[in-house]
């Protein structure tokens, strides 16, 4: 469980903290020294100082594969108030996306941020379009201010794991 207060997870889902599949997250576009685990990762995105900032322009495009099969309700984004995160798209499943094909695909839901939001109000999404989730794009097209920095402090996302069957785990029956 995270550090969180239980206020801040919507009643009945969990933080996917722990179903995130670190070996395949990737970020585009992000500061070399103000990297995407700053905002992600346990610890680092308690801490205030640290953050996930833009490097070439003010677009951030971040993919996490989970390591299970999980339901997204809902999501918190914490960033300061000018160079915050403003309009936030969600892609479900959709692998291999970049910069240049990003616009060709119709997100899955769409936010767009309001101060409240980015003090850590989390926002819920469109739960029907995110029910068999394997991976999530989250494209940041830009920010409060117009600016060219983006800056992020927190992410965390909230939602259910899918119960599944163990395929591994099932016995043959053998005919007698």
């Amino acid at each position: 469980m995270s550090a969180e207060s239980a206020s801040d997870i919507p009643k009945g889902q969990v933080d996917l903290l722990d179903f995130i599949d670190w070996s395949g997250v990737e970020c585009l576009n992000q500061s070399s020294s103000h990297s995407l685990p700053n905002a992600l990762k346990q610890g680092y995105r308690e801490d205030a100082g640290l953050n996930l900032e833009s490097d070439a322009d003010e677009q951030l495009l971040i993919y996490i594969p989970f390591n299970q099969v999980v339901k997204l309700h809902s999501f918190a984004i914490k960033g300061p108030e000018e160079e915050g995160p403003k309009t936030v798209k969600f892609f479900s499943n959709k692998e291999h996306m970049c910069f240049s094909n990003v616009n060709d695909f119709p997100p899955s839901d769409t936010a767009e941020l309001t101060e409240e939001n980015l003090k850590g109000k989390p926002v819920v999404l469109k739960y029907v379009k995110f029910q068999n989730v394997r991976s999530l794009t989250i494209f940041i097209e830009d920010n409060q201010s117009g600016s060219e920095l983006t800056k992020v402090q927190k992410i965390a996302l909230y939602g259910s794991t899918v119960e599944t069957t163990d395929m591994k785990g099932l016995k043959k029956i053998e005919d007698h």
